[in-house]
């Protein structure tokens, strides 16, 4: 198995025949950072980050060679739960148990007790399912960690991957774990730089149409992306025809993904996430489509679930009527594209035809993500406050990518083509001109030019 992890360009060898660790400098900095204050004072941190986005990896590298505990809240009764921690205490770290405990808040006071003698570190994974179990555990929890954590020297790690429920637990005024993590982190998916640096390590002869399907279809997800490397589909073709295999993890992955996080209306943000994806992006195309108002329902997945995003023309007024909604993660919005709409084709194994779908509007489809990519390559350089795109009201003069910055006001206005050769620089010219009226005018704009070549 190949382990992969984020940020800034740099990788630790772990061993000649295990794929490298990658990136997460920053993050493992930040843990690292954290563990160290521990042994001084009591640390809560707090690590989210979608599925398969490499967290357990990311906590496990940063406290290789230590000695910590690592707990997996699963799907049981609270005794049970109780009864496999203390199991795990006892054999990883040496806590010794005495008799049965049957209730979480007992084995947390255990810990605490225990941190007051000597250092722990204590990671939890999957915390917000504890939710599931007993609700009240996390009032439970915050009476031990009131009572002990002034004198204990404890290391405690919370991760979680159901956004909904760990924005719940610890962002929500009225709940009793708010303000009580003295660390929160949001693990993200690979930065663009990475992605290319772990394709070309894997296949140094690879073209620019590969790195923009890998991008297009993991987003720099470490998981998806371990997948494609461990199975040695490098190109695009591969990476396709694997994802179309009958046995595919992604076939189910959108689903599985996303079951966890809708309790009620399943099957309306589905549909929404798949009208979007198909290029219906405006409140009023949504709702057209759907024969319904969705108005709470984007909300919901906006500012609720974070799957998609509400876009208006860079600069915009806040309140901006001319918007337009995408969805944030790239595999999603490539699952909702060409998996989710054909499961027809999967149940009758029909997988040639589902490749062939894919390739049929591959073009089209990649185009958008390429304008994407560019953004996010440009934004990770950190010369610029803001990168979007601009368009009128209309919808007839639309500007690819736009970045700027808003200290020196600088910055850049670039048409964005999978083809060179189709990049119009006197059209584009024609394009800046209405800027200088929409907020624009005192900034100082380059034009760049963006295709499949500069990736």
């Amino acid at each position: 198995m190949c382990t992969f992890a984020l940020y800034k360009p740099s990788f630790i060898k772990i061993s000649i025949n295990i794929i490298k660790f990658y990136d997460r400098v920053n993050e493992l900095k930040i843990l690292h950072n954290n563990e160290k204050q521990s042994h001084e004072s009591a640390v809560f941190m707090v690590l989210t980050g979608r599925r398969r986005v490499g967290k357990t990896a990311l906590v496990t590298k940063a406290l290789e060679g230590k000695e910590y505990a690592y707990l997996f809240v699963s799907k049981v009764s609270e005794t049970v739960l109780c009864q496999n921690f203390q199991r795990e205490l006892e054999q990883q770290i040496g806590i010794n148990v005495y008799g049965n405990v049957t209730r979480f808040k007992d084995l947390f006071e255990i810990i605490m007790k225990e941190a007051q003698n000597r250092h722990l570190n204590i990671v939890i994974d999957e915390f917000q399912s504890l939710y599931k179990i007993n609700p009240s555990v996390f009032s439970d929890i915050q009476d031990v960690w009131d009572r002990y954590k002034d004198n204990a020297k404890i290391n405690f790690i919370a991760t979680g991957s159901i956004q909904t429920l760990m924005k719940r637990i610890f962002e929500d005024k009225a709940e009793p774990l708010y303000g009580r993590p003295t660390s929160k982190l949001t693990l993200r998916p690979f930065k663009t730089s990475t992605i290319k640096e772990i394709l070309q390590e894997a296949n140094h002869k690879y073209t620019a149409e590969d790195l923009l399907c890998l991008y297009m279809i993991t987003g720099g997800v470490p998981k998806y992306i371990e997948l494609f490397i461990d199975a040695k589909c490098v190109t695009k073709e591969k990476m396709l025809k694997y994802v179309c295999n009958p046995d595919s993890y992604f076939l189910s992955e959108g689903k599985d993904l996303l079951n966890q996080e809708f309790s009620i209306e399943a099957n309306t943000y589905f549909s929404i996430l798949q009208v979007i994806a198909s290029g219906k992006t405006k409140r009023s195309e949504i709702d057209s489509t759907l024969q319904k108002d969705t108005g709470t329902f984007l909300q919901n997945l906006d500012c609720k679930y974070e799957l998609i995003q509400r876009n208006t023309p860079l600069l915009a007024k806040h309140n901006s009527k001319v918007s337009a909604y995408e969805i944030r993660d790239n595999f999603l919005k490539f699952w909702f594209r060409f998996i989710c709409p054909y499961q027809s084709l999967i149940e009758r194994q029909l997988f040639n035809l589902l490749y062939s779908g894919i390739m049929k509007n591959y073009e089209e489809f990649s185009g958008r993500t390429l304008e994407r990519y560019f953004q996010d390559m440009i934004m990770e350089t950190e010369q610029f406050t803001q990168v979007g795109n601009w368009w009128d009201r209309k919808g007839q003069n639309e500007i690819d990518l736009i970045a700027i910055n808003e200290f020196d006001k600088t910055g850049i206005v670039a048409e964005v083509k999978r083809n060179p050769k189709k990049i119009n620089l006197q059209k584009l010219e024609e394009k800046i001109k209405p800027l200088s009226q929409k907020g624009f005018k005192e900034y100082k704009l380059a034009i760049k030019t963006f295709s499949m070549d500069d990736m």
